[in-house]
């Protein structure tokens, strides 16, 4: 490379570097603020979000409106925060929101399951299938309400697994809720042998409900022979507490009955083979 050509490159260079220097000392600021404005924005939009939920709670809302609105002012909030900060680089917001607008369809198409969960969400609210604390069964899982965001419902199982449903499954799905009334009925079934005393069946039973302070006794326990089985006769045994009790009173039932029948000589009989040679 001869002198002419190389100070060429000199000067090449030299302009490139000045015109860069040039656009990063009129962009640098303006860098600076958005990232400043995306800074602050995001923390006052965390911000803002807490005061109203923590206002709504004062309010005595319920806890899933509570969510929901936390989640949708945070998400709206940081949405401005953004296109603000990206105005502030000098590219046109209304060009920006039109083109946001436009992509908004396009996504919205794309995300139908997305949308249709968080309409289900408002309708969850609106309509209160079910709250916050209440034993629920859906979509084939059933536990108690954690959490009702803006597109699922938290589960947490007896067994302590947290089940995340879609809200768009409290549309299509039936929904059992086992803790919206303050009663609940008791569904039991016992089997004793044939030729048992069934006033004497009917008596130990009662004696067994009466014991139990769970059980309501203003709703008659009601016992009564339900089926001719091929090897026993069937006792149907109904009986009424307190939803939070109905846990208890199930497995007291289950434990006195047998301790009971044992102690009165019932006898409880269960599948025999017989095998005779010939």
């Amino acid at each position: 490379m001869d002198t002419d050509q190389f100070e060429q490159a000199k000067n090449a260079t030299q302009g490139f570097l000045d015109d860069l220097y040039k656009w990063l000392a009129g962009f640098l600021p303006e860098l600076i603020k958005a990232v400043i404005i995306l800074i602050i924005g995001m923390w006052l939009s965390g911000v803002l979000s807490n005061v109203v939920a923590k206002a709504m709670k004062r309010a005595k809302v319920s806890t899933e409106v509570v969510t929901f609105v936390h989640s949708f002012i945070k998400i709206s909030f940081r949405a401005v925060v953004i296109v603000a900060a990206v105005g502030t680089l000098g590219f046109d917001v209304a060009s920006l929101v039109t083109a946001l607008g436009a992509a908004t369809v396009a996504i919205g198409l794309a995300l139908q399951d997305t949308l249709k969960n968080i309409a289900s969400g408002l309708m969850v609210l609106v309509n209160k299938p079910f709250k916050v604390g209440d034993y629920i069964s859906l979509s084939g899982y059933e536990g108690t309400v954690t959490k009702i965001d803006i597109s699922n419902t938290h589960l947490l199982t007896i067994d302590n697994k947290e089940v995340i449903i879609p809200n768009s499954n409290t549309t299509v799905n039936n929904i059992t809720n086992y803790s919206s009334q303050e009663k609940r009925r008791i569904n039991l079934s016992y089997s004793v042998a044939y030729g048992t005393s069934i006033e004497k069946v009917r008596r130990v039973i009662k004696e067994i409900t009466s014991a139990q302070d769970k059980i309501l006794q203003d709703a008659e326990p009601f016992i009564a022979v339900g089926e001719h089985a091929d090897s026993s006769v069937k006792i149907i045994v109904r009986v009424w507490c307190k939803t939070s009790d109905y846990w208890d009173v199930y497995y007291y039932m289950q434990e006195n009955i047998l301790k009971k029948f044992k102690e009165n000589d019932i006898e409880i009989p269960f599948n025999q083979i017989d095998v005779h040679n010939s």
